[in-house]
């Protein structure tokens, strides 16, 4: 079928905003019936990024938790490094003074032998 209408610039115009009005008016509606459907949309979104920011300060929590008790165990290690190096060196402070405690003896006993050898050649002299 022939359009018979003339479709001058003004009813151009007026179909446009006319489709306009009708575009405008069904994003209004759709978005009305979309209304309980975005808001429980917007709480599943609250719900799992408050769910995510629990998992997150967990996973902080556990990381501190797990730094303190690794500080721990490097305190107990160096305290336990520290106290074996003051036991090997009270160690070797000990043989060393006995050493030299022997040393001594030896050397006194030396002395008191050739002290008495000394006294019986004087003797066997006089």
């Amino acid at each position: 079928m022939k359009n018979t209408r003339d479709n001058g610039l003004s009813d151009r115009r007026q179909a446009a905003i006319d489709a306009k009005k009708a575009l405008l008016e069904g994003f209004k509606a759709a978005k009305a019936a979309n209304a309980p459907a975005l808001e429980a949309k917007l709480a599943e979104r609250a719900a799992i990024s408050s769910a995510r920011e629990e998992r997150r300060a967990e996973r902080e929590r556990a990381k501190a938790e797990e730094h303190q008790r690794e500080l721990a165990e490097a305190a107990a290690r160096t305290e336990a490094a520290d106290a074996e190096a003051r036991a090997e060196a009270e160690h070797r402070e000990a043989a060393d003074k006995e050493r030299i405690s022997r040393v001594i003896e030896d050397e006194a006993a030396r002395k008191a032998e050739r002290d008495r050898r000394y006294a019986n050649r004087k003797a066997r002299k006089s």
